[in-house]
């Protein structure tokens, strides 16, 4: 980590934002976002090494920490009164996105070189969690009561997605019912909501980082890979079908996918940006 000024400071903290908004927004995840804007790997071993450099690494992580946290509560508000108003052009600005990321997110699996295995794992990937996310759509939707232990487990796959980048926790809530009352529950500041995703979230955190830690290590090509599939997949799957896209309703679709593709390429390019 280099040495921190004002810049590096600020370039931090509107990455963090965005960061934040990957645990809020449908089709991507806060990992993801890490990923692109290259913080993902020093965020692992930071977590799965707190005790080394620790003066380093709050400094280093300060203003992502914060700005994640506005970020959230931030998206929170927002999406909890559009989601209601404009539900499906909604998503197809949230899959715009990840489509124009997907780009960014491939050149940062093959950064050390590419092999067919690789594309294999991709590919294996990408099916087997459209599987997985289908078998989850068809056997639980929506059966999941509000209560403490929903949101501890909505917390913890808050958690997983930090550190499995492809893996969108909106995207499984949404699956389960219970997206819209998270969002409700962040944006209204509900503790009843708050203090259990907080809690399971941070132990899916500390539980994953030394696996993930040790994956990047030893199969890191592997690991990247794979998440590409499932940012992919994941994507595929909240595709609205259902809806009159020969419409006025199907311009404003349309329009919401082009603003996505532009602020992914945006967002893409603070991936060059110094940490």
């Amino acid at each position: 980590m280099k040495s921190d000024n004002i810049g590096t400071w600020l370039i931090r903290f509107i990455k963090g934002i965005f960061i934040g908004a990957g645990f809020i927004l449908p089709g991507t995840s806060g990992g993801t976002f890490a990923v692109i804007f290259g913080t993902f790997e020093p965020m692992v071993k930071f977590f799965a090494n707190m005790k080394e450099n620790v003066r380093e690494n709050i400094n280093f992580f300060l203003p992502i920490v914060i700005s994640s946290c506005l970020g959230i509560f931030l998206f929170s508000m927002l999406l909890n009164h559009f989601f209601y108003i404009a539900e499906v052009p909604l998503i197809w600005f949230f899959i715009g996105m990840i489509l124009g990321s997907i780009p960014a997110l491939w050149r940062q699996a093959g950064k050390r070189g590419r092999k067919k295995r690789d594309v294999v794992v991709f590919v294996g990937s990408l099916f087997l969690a459209v599987a997985f996310l289908m078998w989850i759509y068809h056997a639980v939707e929506g059966s999941f009561p509000r209560n403490v232990y929903t949101w501890l487990m909505a917390g913890g796959i808050i958690g997983v997605g930090t550190f499995i980048p492809g893996f969108s926790s909106a995207n499984i809530l949404l699956v389960l019912g219970i997206y819209c009352s998270k969002l409700y529950g962040i944006a209204n500041f509900d503790l009843t909501v708050l203090i259990p995703l907080i809690i399971g979230a941070t132990v899916a955190v500390i539980a994953l980082s030394k696996l993930v830690l040790f994956a990047l290590k030893k199969a890191r090509n592997t690991f990247f890979h794979a998440v590409v599939g499932l940012v992919v997949a994941s994507t595929i799957l909240i595709v609205p079908l259902d809806y009159d896209y020969l419409s006025i309703n199907g311009l404003l679709c349309l329009g919401a996918v082009i603003i996505g593709l532009f602020m992914a390429k945006v967002l893409s390019k603070l991936e060059n940006m110094k940490n």
